[in-house]
């Protein structure tokens, strides 16, 4: 169930915010808060209650700090105003000039650049060559997304003055612009910044490096630098909460000596699912979880109900299959690996994590928690 909060602010003590709220909710429907209890608070209200902001200004400094006054590439950066556009209009403020080089026929995690029906004609008549945005969108016609209606190349060329666009597949590619490259990719980012180190690249930075120290005071995270930032003014990124880990803790221990539980807590932020209409990958934060207590970060030991059913017990009916299942479930805990044949033992905080920010969204349910109770429970359950 999705809890309602007060607004966040800087400085909120929301640790004890978040603990009275779930027990208020709990109580008023009349239960108690169990071990096996899950509360999740999204990364947003802890990056917030934190103040982990940055300026547009702040990544400029910091992109010259790292470039000095050179023309530097910018690979494969995500099309989102809402993740990238504050991003990308401080980058091209502390570079002379920025080559942004975009993939097709989308970005890393599936927002579209063409339509995807003319991927076989664009790859024959360009032949895996670099080309201008201009050029690309000759060959592929002109393109905005399906969700949001932007053109995200104009949207982005038109960023800064000193911003041109290229496409191509090939990563290495931006070298024969500039030596000088920040890779703008979540997930494969240091797969990347590899293969441009060895292809003779002279500076690569990712976009982790970036705000991974504080700035002129700003916000910073020391592990994912403005990885995982949501836009939050013209001007300002809400960056990724920096002490998630000890967070999580404090709620912990909050909700023991309140309630003498020890609930699993944990921090969300993007899930990890593909949308099946446009093929995006929600997963655009680093992460799904930037901080967990320690069960969560295990694997489920599950057995294929359905499998073990059919296979196993498929003469059985009733009362005698409810039994014969329960009892291999039971089992499972002296052979764990017997009926794991279909399951695929993701780590809990991905799988909670994405319930969680299916169930909270991003939008104004006003829900930045979410209790999840019996997630823990199998079928041998009581």
């Amino acid at each position: 169930m999705g809890i309602r909060l007060p607004i966040i602010s800087h400085g909120d003590d929301l640790v004890n915010i978040v603990t009275d709220h779930v027990l208020k909710v709990i109580e008023s429907d009349g239960g108690k808060l169990n071990q096996n209890d899950i509360v999740a608070v999204t990364e947003a209200i802890v990056a917030k209650a934190e103040g982990n902001f940055a300026n547009v200004s702040d990544i400029a400094d910091d992109v010259k700090l790292k470039f000095g006054d050179e023309e530097v590439g910018l690979v494969y950066p995500i099309l989102s105003r809402n993740r990238f556009l504050n991003i990308l209009k401080g980058i091209a403020q502390g570079v002379k000039k920025l080559h942004i080089l975009l993939s097709y026929p989308s970005d890393e995690v599936g927002n579209p650049v063409m339509d995807i029906e003319k991927l076989d004609e664009v790859m024959d008549k360009l032949q895996g060559r670099m080309v201008t945005a201009e050029t690309f969108y000759e060959v592929a016609g002109d393109y905005k997304h399906t969700f949001t209606g932007i053109d995200y190349a104009d949207l982005y060329k038109n960023a800064g003055e000193n911003i041109t666009i290229h496409f191509s597949n090939d990563p290495r590619d931006i070298l024969k612009l500039t030596k000088n490259v920040l890779v703008a990719e979540i997930h494969s980012r240091n797969q990347t910044k590899a293969r441009l180190q060895k292809a003779g690249a002279e500076k690569v930075f990712t976009l982790s490096d970036i705000l991974s120290q504080s700035i002129n005071g700003s916000g910073y995270n020391s592990a994912y630098g403005v990885l995982g930032s949501n836009l939050s003014t013209d001007n300002t990124l809400k960056l990724f909460p920096n002490h998630s880990d000890a967070f999580v803790k404090q709620v912990q221990d909050s909700f023991f000596e309140k309630a003498g539980i020890r609930p699993e807590v944990m921090v969300y932020g993007d899930g990890a699912f593909k949308d099946p209409v446009c093929g995006i990958w929600e997963l655009a934060d680093p992460v799904v979880s930037p901080g967990y207590t320690a069960r969560l970060g295990q694997q489920p030991m599950e057995i294929k109900i359905k499998l073990v059913a059919d296979t196993m017990y498929g003469d059985l009916r009733g009362e005698d299959k409810r039994q014969a299942v329960t009892k291999a479930i039971q089992e499972k805990r002296q052979n764990p690996d017997a009926y794991r044949e279909g399951t695929t033992p993701r780590v809990y905080a991905d799988l909670v994590g994405s319930l969680c920010d299916l169930m909270g969204g991003s939008g104004d349910k006003g829900t930045p928690v979410i209790l999840v109770r019996g997630y823990f429970d199998d079928y041998s359950a009581e």
